[in-house]
């Protein structure tokens, strides 16, 4: 077995820069607590980046900061000073009023899930019956939410380190979190307890909606770009009656279920027609935030899918599977776009729940719409090009769990089980013209709407993301 299918040489592969990486403090292991880092955040506005460190603590850090200090460590080993790893930051007294501070937040249990969200005023809650608010959110107001172990939600106030409200409902670990990126303070909480549960911070944490479908744990959730269609992904068990072995073309390669060819590889169907996915159980679903109900499910991965996140412009999803395999969906359509194949020859979908040491951890898009981030157990990140054949660029990690790309784009975050975060810059290109254009287009008009332009049918099909 390979991470990359034989038409790929490893060696003419890019080596993504690695920038730096955060350590934790040496600590005792404590049996309650473990040392993962089980996700890591990026501020909306790219002051702080948030991670967990283990051990029941969330470190919240300046980004810019941050990154001052690897730009001072690279220039210390370029002059042979030895290597230094930023394991904490105590120069606060030396901070300009107003400049961001650390905070080390003890969260009192092991945190899954980390999200910060920001307020807009204008954003106003949907009780709109209750005229008195505990809190009064500004435009300046910044959270973070924390997702514990216990099943609790603890929110804080990232500027001054503060508990602000305790959200107890669920029953089981919570394992995501995910605010609405419109401003509304609208959260939503993924669980182990097989549900996803919908809260109103700015009605002081009020519990709107549980949203049930899920037959088994909840991995994760994702808004899309204007916050209208939620995306959650969970667990199952396959049923060897639901699994139908892959349709062979006259070309002998897998028509649908294994990436053949290219390790992004879609199906050979003439223009209009859509392969259906195989049967199977269901992990993957979409919710209308609006009517708290669900849209679809999508049909096509193998085994557990534990990752999700949708493009900026919110025309593609992306969807990551302990089948080894990245599926890029149409969301309009419920359609597979393409996938990403990480470990060559695929398993088949009966076996895709094995001990295949290509587990897809986690999947990241990137800011400028191009770039796709994975970390797979097979000790290996890598940088895809949504228009290129392989992987763009790799980078080494061992026991990586979670990845998120910093607000601008320009670099990837990613956690591991020894409670260490590793950066790397994310390859650098000039956007197309074209590719400018569909992400300006594709942020008000879905796939349905754009095959009524009266354009040609090879504009449509590529603001359709159908020419990959």
């Amino acid at each position: 077995m390979a991470s990359f299918p034989d038409f790929v040489n490893e060696n003419e592969i890019g080596k993504a820069k690695f920038i730096g990486e955060l350590i934790p403090p040496v600590a005792p292991f404590d049996q309650k607590s473990g040392r993962e880092t089980w996700t890591v955040a990026f501020a909306p506005d790219g002051s702080y980046f948030a991670w967990s460190l283990g051990h029941r603590i969330v470190r919240l850090v300046p980004w810019k900061k941050c990154l001052s200090s690897f730009s001072v460590r690279k220039e210390d080993r370029s002059s042979g000073a030895s290597q230094r790893c930023l394991s904490r930051q105590n120069s606060e007294g030396s901070l300009l009023p107003g400049e961001p501070r650390e905070h080390t937040i003890d969260c009192g249990d092991i945190v899954w899930g980390l999200a910060f969200g920001s307020s807009v005023p204008e954003k106003q809650s949907r009780c709109v019956n209750i005229e008195w608010h505990r809190f009064k959110f500004g435009q300046d107001q910044l959270l973070l939410a924390t997702g514990l172990n216990n099943g609790r939600i603890k929110i804080w106030d990232v500027y001054t380190g503060k508990l602000l409200l305790n959200l107890m409902d669920h029953t089981d670990i919570v394992r995501d979190l995910t605010f609405a990126p419109d401003g509304s303070l609208v959260l939503v909480s993924a669980s182990r307890d097989k549900t996803l549960r919908v809260w109103d911070l700015k009605d002081d944490g009020n519990m709107v909606k549980v949203l049930r479908g899920h037959q088994n744990w909840v991995y994760c959730s994702a808004f899309s770009p204007d916050s209208s269609i939620l995306c959650s992904v969970g667990a199952g068990k396959a049923r060897r009656a639901d699994i139908k072995q892959p349709v062979r073309n006259t070309l002998g390669t897998a028509a649908i279920a294994a990436p053949v060819g290219r390790s992004c590889a879609r199906a050979h169907a003439p223009r209009g027609f859509h392969a259906p996915a195989h049967k199977g159980f269901l992990y993957v679903f979409l919710w209308d935030m609006d009517k708290y109900t669900q849209i679809r499910k999508l049909e096509g991965h193998h085994n557990d899918v534990v990752s999700c996140e949708f493009s900026p412009d919110g025309a593609l999803l992306a969807t990551a599977s302990y089948d080894t395999r990245i599926i890029v969906w149409d969301p309009h359509t419920a359609t597979i776009l393409l996938e990403l194949g990480h470990l060559f020859p695929p398993p088949s979908p009966i076996f895709a729940g094995g001990a295949n040491d290509g587990w897809v951890r986690s999947v990241s898009f990137c800011h400028n719409g191009h770039h796709i981030a994975s970390v797979t157990d097979d000790r290996l990140v890598r940088f895809w090009s949504i228009d290129v054949q392989s992987p763009q660029a790799i980078a080494p990690l061992t026991n990586g769990l979670c990845c998120a790309f910093s607000t601008d784009g320009s670099v990837l975050a990613a956690g591991s089980r020894d409670g260490s975060v590793h950066f790397w810059a994310c390859p650098r290109g000039i956007a197309s013209l074209q590719h400018l254009c569909r992400l300006t287009l594709r942020r008000v008009m879905s796939t349905q709407q754009v095959y009524t332009l009266p354009i040609p049918h090879s504009m449509q099909d590529f603001l359709a993301y159908k020419t990959f």
